[in-house]
């Protein structure tokens, strides 16, 4: 099992800067795909990055990529979403997700939440215009 906890949304003004944490602990050896997931109200959940964690490597949604970074503190189980020069259409509550590693090299699984065992609380991420 693992336990996922976000940390760090919060209100800014467009073209401002956020960085979400997400916490992970438990079994996090088998479940090293993890991915960030957003969802608006009215609207499904959106894949918005995905991380391997074992070697590193890392994919974007097409509305984010070169605006969004995720990266991963292995020592401290810990995964990151540094979000820069957001728009208010990045409002939305952020999820961490957590699957196993066979999710992350597939280009049609590692965007479905279906494919992913494990979810944080969410955390809200508000962008004024």
């Amino acid at each position: 099992q693992v336990r996922l906890m976000e940390s760090g949304g919060g209100s800014v003004q467009a073209g401002g800067s956020l960085r979400l944490s997400c916490a992970a602990s438990g079994d996090t050896s088998r479940y090293n795909c993890m991915g960030w997931f957003r969802q608006a109200p009215g609207t499904e959940r959106e894949g918005v990055a995905v991380i391997y964690t074992g070697p590193v490597w890392t994919y974007y949604g097409p509305s984010v990529k070169d605006r969004f970074t995720i990266s991963v503190d292995s020592a401290n189980n810990t995964v990151y979403l540094q979000m820069n020069n957001l728009i208010p259409e990045d409002t939305a509550v952020y999820y961490c997700a957590a699957a196993s590693p066979p999710v992350c090299p597939n280009a049609l699984r590692r965007w479905k939440p279906r494919q992913y065992a494990y979810w944080g609380q969410g955390a809200q991420v508000t962008v004024s215009s």
